[in-house]
């Protein structure tokens, strides 16, 4: 019965103290900095659903580099960028709220290049501009 108590006792004691950890992180100046440019360049970046256009997906990153370069080359005045999601290397250009402009830049690359379609993206309201 005594050791009955006890256990109860110690269970009571240690349910209710409070316990109190913390720890304490201490960052190098250029950690730091880069960390505040970090959160400033990020801070109220609000994405939306939009729009781009898919140029090519494949696996080999040579291939995406070169159509890549191809692409800045014939159109300097498009934003265009590649994702990579396990197994592929996605080209897509552009940035659109709404479908319809997305179509509208399709017609005019699809002379240049073959098999394009639109997708949908998360898309930086800044890219919009």
């Amino acid at each position: 019965m005594k050791y009955l108590i006890a256990i109860c006792g110690a269970l009571l004691l240690c349910t209710t103290a409070p316990a109190q950890s913390s720890i304490n992180v201490e960052l190098e100046a250029g950690v730091k900095s880069l960390y505040n440019a970090f959160l400033k360049e990020n801070q109220g970046a609000q994405q939306i659903d939009g729009w781009r256009l898919q140029i090519l997906a494949t696996t080999d990153r040579r291939q995406l580099e070169s159509a890549l370069q191809r692409f800045k080359n014939d159109y300097p005045s498009i934003r265009v960028d590649w994702v990579h999601t396990k197994p592929y290397y996605k080209l897509r250009a552009g940035a659109f709220s709404s479908r319809s402009e997305a179509e509208r830049l399709k017609y005019v690359l699809s002379r240049d290049y073959s098999g394009l379609y639109p997708v949908k993206d998360k898309i930086n309201e800044r890219e919009l501009l």
